[in-house]
């Protein structure tokens, strides 16, 4: 659950379990108390991989000592690209670097690297979710 906090752009963000904040910079009229969104949907893909890349050497007894993983998010715009509509002059990037740290082979590397892309919140923004909105009365 995500609820405000001082009615403009600080929010409470509520898990099962854990309570945080999200805001916006305070160039963009926040207060900086939190991640922004999108550095929360960088965090939660990070995270996904690095748990997913983890697991996997783990059960494989790969030697992988330290995996990090470091993201950004850009939109691209497609003006120069031609024929591009109206409604799709960006293209929404996200950049994913993987550093992949212990005596690994080229092919263990490799592997790990395929292994990144199976991570659950990798396959979900890749499905072309959709989002369904309610208003609970």
């Amino acid at each position: 659950m995500v609820a405000e906090i001082d009615h403009k752009f600080q929010q409470d963000v509520f898990s099962d379990h854990h309570h945080w904040n999200a805001d916006e910079p305070v160039q963009l009229g926040g207060k900086n108390s939190g991640p922004d969104p999108y550095e929360h949907l960088l965090a939660a893909l990070g995270a996904c991989t690095a748990m997913t890349i983890r697991m996997y050497a783990t059960r494989k007894e790969i030697p992988l000592e330290h995996v990090e993983v470091s993201l950004s998010h850009e939109r691209n715009y497609l003006e120069d690209a031609g024929n591009v509509t109206e409604q799709n002059k960006s293209m929404e990037v996200l950049i994913r670097k993987v550093q992949l740290l212990g005596p690994l082979s080229d092919s263990e590397r490799a592997r790990l690297m395929e292994i990144a892309d199976r991570c659950p919140v990798h396959k979900t923004l890749h499905n072309n979710p959709h989002v369904l909105t309610t208003l609970v009365k």
